[in-house]
């Protein structure tokens, strides 16, 4: 890469709960990058177990290492308040038990300065866990795909001014979940071209906790998706005919029925 590309400083924003079993092996998965100058900010939200002190011991070690301590108060706030405080001008949330690969910021950082058009890049991923690796079969992007359900994985690179512009990650998301698909909505609901790598560049560790986040309950649904028809709604009408519904792959047919029919 040219100098002139390695000139931009990237901030890898690592928001933590009880994670500490892993954070070590996340942090050297960043710093074993291809890309540098890199800075890492580590936000301990409240951790019960020994995340903060993995994270000092860390930040001892390495001084591109930053930790910021904070009460709990969930991963939408823990990643703005790392972000906030980062000094690069391109972002990479990384969660604190999840891994990249060594060339996977080199590769997105040349897109994004490349291609001002581009505001996310992200790569092919799998999952994994003690007993190996996972196929994860990642749709491709396009707005009206989007407005159904999320194919970005929350460890995508994009502009601090982006963030910025889309108004940060939504705190009131605390205890819906899928944050990070409501935050893409933001950022790329009217514009904005996203390039997925061809390659696989992050590693998504299944816990028994992760696990337990994909099976939120019907109450929590609703209450997201109401969330989310009342912050996008122009949104979803432009794409979906109408608002998002509780099964989300049957909302345009339906709206697009109770249109015809004169009831909506």
């Amino acid at each position: 890469m040219h100098s002139s590309e390695q000139e931009t400083l990237v901030s890898v924003v690592i928001p933590c709960y009880n994670q500490g079993e892993y954070l070590r092996e996340t942090v050297l998965s960043v710093l074993g990058s291809t890309y540098h100058p890199l800075e890492v900010i580590i936000v301990n939200d409240g951790s019960k177990d020994d995340s903060l002190q993995v994270a000092r011991a860390v930040e001892k070690e390495f001084p591109v290492v930053r930790v910021i301590d904070q009460e709990n108060g969930g991963v939408s706030k823990a990643r703005n308040i790392g972000i906030e405080e980062a000094n690069g001008s391109i972002i990479l949330p990384l969660d604190g038990d999840d891994l990249i690969s060594k060339d996977y910021i080199t590769a997105a950082v040349k897109v994004l300065k490349a291609q001002p058009a581009v505001k996310v890049v992200y790569s092919q991923g799998v999952k994994f866990d003690e007993s190996g690796e996972k196929s994860w079969n990642l749709k491709p992007f396009s707005r009206h795909q989007l407005a159904l359900d999320n194919m970005i994985f929350c460890s995508a690179l994009f502009r601090k001014e982006d963030w910025q512009k889309a108004g940060k990650y939504s705190e009131e998301m605390r205890f819906m979940g899928r944050e990070d698909w409501e935050f893409w909505i933001k950022m790329l609901k009217d514009d904005g071209e996203v390039v997925q790598l061809p390659f696989i560049g992050f590693y998504y560790r299944l816990t028994p906790n992760s696990k337990r986040k994909k099976t939120s309950n019907a109450a929590i649904k609703r209450k997201r998706i109401a969330f989310l028809n009342a912050r996008h709604a122009a949104y979803f009408s432009r794409e979906l005919n109408g608002p998002l519904r509780f099964r989300r792959s049957w909302s345009k047919p339906y709206n697009t029925m109770l249109r015809w029919l004169g009831m909506l």
